[in-house]
């Protein structure tokens, strides 16, 4: 399993650091495009939906949602969309910490597989609005996908050295307090190095280690939202497309979450300056 994960990690790292630095932003935009469908493939099973017909019609659904997206690009509609996911992923994170009963889940959920379209879409307009930037769209867009890495890397080991107390034992009994402290700490530094790369000064710095706070926060309450509704369906996996690492949502929750706030406060410190 250990071989098969650092095998499937030295292929697929290459390719996405290739990818959004290399890709002009249509490119980048359809392939993500694909990634993002083949997670609602996966998030319709986390659903409930077990017919071929139903499942078909929500990666319909979360396509034309992404066209529809791609032609709002410069309009109003992806700003306020995005801050409408964010204060979502917020709001989830005020009650997933403190579960007290996982309820087994039975049948199509039409809730959920509406929240997928909702949260995936967001995504990956976020990271398709990050791209299209000019000049540096495209590091910021690698630097947004380091930053859920290192918060995550340093929750890790924060958690394993000094993780007591834990964070939501029945969503995800593995997580602890220390860890979301790691994962603080390891987003701080993601911040003062996006300040000092944007030549921030006084409250542009606290602004930007601020803004890389929140993100790693929310990332983790995109992990715990996909634990959860995978314990509601008895899965251990969301899929088993990349070997040793389980489905794509698998790899890619955290960033699901994160990357709707990360792009809607660099767009909002970007617009003052």
């Amino acid at each position: 399993m250990l071989y098969q994960r650092i095998l499937t990690a030295l292929i697929l790292i290459p390719l996405v650091v290739a990818g959004v630095l290399w890709l002009p932003t249509w490119q980048f935009a359809l392939v993500l495009a694909v990634v993002v469908v083949a997670g609602g493939w996966e998030w319709s099973q986390l659903a409930g939906l077990d017919s071929g017909g139903a499942r078909v019609t929500l990666l319909g659904a979360l396509t034309v949602w992404l066209g529809l997206l791609w032609m709002q690009m410069s309009g109003p509609l992806v700003p306020g969309y995005l801050l409408l996911v964010t204060v979502f992923w917020f709001a989830s994170g005020t009650w997933l910490w403190r579960v007290q009963s996982i309820p087994s889940a039975q049948g199509p959920s039409l809730r959920q597989a509406f929240v997928g379209l909702l949260v995936l879409g967001a995504a990956w307009s976020a990271l398709v609005a990050l791209h299209r930037l000019p000049g540096s769209g495209p590091a910021l867009v690698l630097f947004s996908l380091v930053l859920v890495w290192v918060a995550d890397t340093a929750a890790f080991f924060a958690g394993r050295r000094w993780g007591r107390s834990k964070l939501a034992p029945l969503v995800s009994p593995g997580k602890t307090w220390a860890g979301v402290w790691g994962a603080v700490a390891g987003a701080m530094a993601c911040g003062l190095v996006l300040a000092v790369w944007h030549s921030a000064e006084g409250l542009a710095i606290a602004a930007s280690v601020l803004l890389c706070v929140a993100t790693a926060l929310v990332s983790i309450v995109g992990d715990l939202y996909e634990s959860y509704l995978k314990r509601q369906r008895g899965l251990k996996d969301s899929g088993h497309l990349l070997p040793g690492h389980g489905g794509i949502l698998d790899r890619i929750d955290s960033l699901i979450a994160a990357a709707p706030i990360f792009a809607t406060g660099l767009l909002w410190l970007e617009r003052v300056g």
